[in-house]
């Protein structure tokens, strides 16, 4: 007889080795995007002050120990398309070596490389109940194991079985309140109850609502729960009725409090929001921006109102992966000790791969970014021709919107020498250009945290950057009559503000060396590890947790 479990929302967990029938899809259409004016706009007249989470001193051996479930859609290296992957992966890591047990739960999509896939290793499965007509799925787990992180991956082919994380709205909706559902069934599947259960951005965000609802009285339920906001623009809104069908949510949840927004539709981040014991983002500026307006994408009301859960704390980098002393993609890996000669090194390297004029004493701006409005590629267009002076060359590097792409191959056309447009994503340029280029442009709209900017200061790479989110918490501008700070900024989102940012770094970097080579060293031994920002993140479970 085939072994039965139930929780008290009905769910039925089974063991049963038959998949369920696919879920319908449908495709998306996308609308070409409009020109953007340089500068059209406006910055909130205020910021509400929403204080980051407090330094935490380390605590006296032995540590309480905690564990973490991590609930995310996605992680580096099994699937990555930004920064979220870096965090789901670093973090964690970090987090062991900080006395937590630490478990990652994710779907497992099939464009996962086959290394990890057949390395990975059955755990069990069950059927469960997902729509509110009673239409249950399969769910499956199988596991891998790597530097003291359990990493569980939910298994079933009717939701990811296509080649990327993220389709469409009308795909992805189902997919994702599957994927909340299971992963917590599976967590009372295999009787691991975390203390904390920390869930990523809107994929994930429907697992507090399951949690306190139809999870309530199930072992998993008294886990505590933390939802990380990494990029409140993307927030997973659709129709009452199909976010209605597919979560099998109770009808009560779909009010102004919880999960409606506007006449019609229902948002998914926003529910999260509203039944997560805390709220967490990825910098405290970021913290106090989304609770506005301008910076808000709709929910700053609702941000406002549970303002007393939300904290904020900055990501760091995987100083492993991030080693400019043992980075094997670099030309002359180097460290503080010998950063000056080997940079110049990496530089020449950087300009023959790349076709542009070899002279280390030309001035060299490096853009890494995907290509989209959020990330200022406005401002950079329209002022990318007056960079071009003779002493100065820009490299970019990166895909997104095909005006941008389009532009900056024009550029590099225009300028050839001067300007190379790699309108890509390579991981070894990338390595590359963080060692050989003096500075990295980050001139961003908004900017949640960012790890480029983190990146670009650990190679010795001064960065260029708008103030705002987490840029605005990590670069420290330069001050020429003290001679102290880590970079130079912007606060308005104008082009000329950009422009006179660069001319300043340009200036410095020309005309008084030692004091840039000074910068360069102390951008170098900054911290800018996880190793801080993980002990940020066990103080608030700690709080969560008594």
């Amino acid at each position: 007889m085939a072994e039965k479990r139930s929780d008290s929302a009905g769910t039925k967990i089974k063991k049963n080795n038959a998949p369920s029938v696919p879920a319908g899809t449908s495709a998306a259409g996308t609308a070409d995007l409009p020109e953007i004016p340089v500068s059209r706009y406006e910055e909130p007249a205020s910021v509400p002050d929403t204080p980051p989470a407090p330094a935490v001193s380390e605590p006296e051996l032995p540590q309480p120990r905690r564990s973490i479930a991590f609930i995310g859609s996605e992680c580096y290296p099994f699937v990555k398309t930004g920064g979220l992957g870096d965090v789901m992966y670093a973090l964690p890591k970090a987090l062991t070596r900080q006395n937590c047990d630490v478990k990652v739960i994710l779907p497992r999509y099939r464009c996962i490389p086959w290394k990890y896939q057949e390395k990975m290793v059955y755990r069990g499965e069950f059927r469960m109940d997902l729509c509110s007509d009673g239409r249950s799925f399969y769910v499956g787990i199988m596991e891998y194991v790597w530097d003291g992180v359990v990493y569980d991956f939910i298994d079933n082919e009717d939701f990811f079985s296509s080649g990327n994380p993220y389709t469409n709205l009308i795909d992805d909706i189902p997919k994702y309140c599957f994927f909340s559902k299971a992963a917590l069934a599976a967590l009372n599947y295999m009787d691991w109850i975390p203390d904390i259960i920390h869930c990523h951005d809107w994929q994930a965000a429907l697992v507090p609502v399951y949690l306190r609802t139809l999870f309530a009285g199930t072992r998993v339920s008294s886990a505590k729960v933390m939802l990380t906001i990494h990029n409140l623009r993307f927030q997973g809104i659709y129709d009452i009725p199909t976010i209605k069908y597919w979560s099998g949510l109770p009808d009560y949840l779909f009010d102004y409090a919880v999960l409606k927004q506007g006449h019609d539709d229902a948002n998914m981040f926003k529910g999260g929001l509203a039944y997560s014991d805390m709220i967490t983002t990825v910098s405290g500026t970021y913290a106090g921006e989304i609770q506005s307006p301008f910076y808000g994408e709709g929910l700053d009301a609702h941000l406002r109102f549970h303002s007393w859960k939300l904290r904020g704390i900055v990501n760091g980098i995987d100083c492993d992966l991030w080693n400019p002393e043992k980075d094997e993609l670099l030309a002359s890996p180097y460290g503080p000790d010998d950063a000056l000669a080997k940079k110049a090194e990496n530089k020449l390297a950087l300009q023959e791969q790349l076709g542009l004029e070899r002279d280390e004493h030309k001035f060299v701006i490096g853009l890494i970014s995907r290509l989209t409005d959020q990330k200022g590629l406005d401002l950079v267009n329209f002022i990318l021709p007056e960079l071009i002076d003779g002493n100065t060359q820009v490299v970019v590097l990166g895909t997104g919107d095909v005006r941008y792409e389009n532009s900056f191959r024009y550029y590099e056309n225009a300028f050839r020498g001067s300007v190379c447009s790699s309108i890509m994503y390579d991981e070894e340029r990338a390595h590359r250009i963080y060692g050989g280029a003096d500075a990295l442009l980050v001139p961003s709209l908004f900017e949640p945290c960012g790890l480029t900017q983190l990146i670009a200061m650990h190679y010795g790479t001064v960065p260029i950057v708008r103030e705002t989110g987490g840029l605005k918490d990590t670069v420290q501008p330069y001050n020429e009559y003290s001679n102290d700070g880590n970079g130079f900024t912007f606060d308005r989102y104008e082009a000329w503000l950009l422009l006179d940012a660069i001319n300043r770094a340009k200036t410095l970097y020309f005309t008084s060396r030692d004091r840039w080579n000074e910068m360069v060293l102390r951008d170098m031994v900054k911290d800018v590890s996880w190793e801080n920002s993980a002990r940020q993140y066990r103080s608030l479970y700690l709080e969560l947790k008594p």
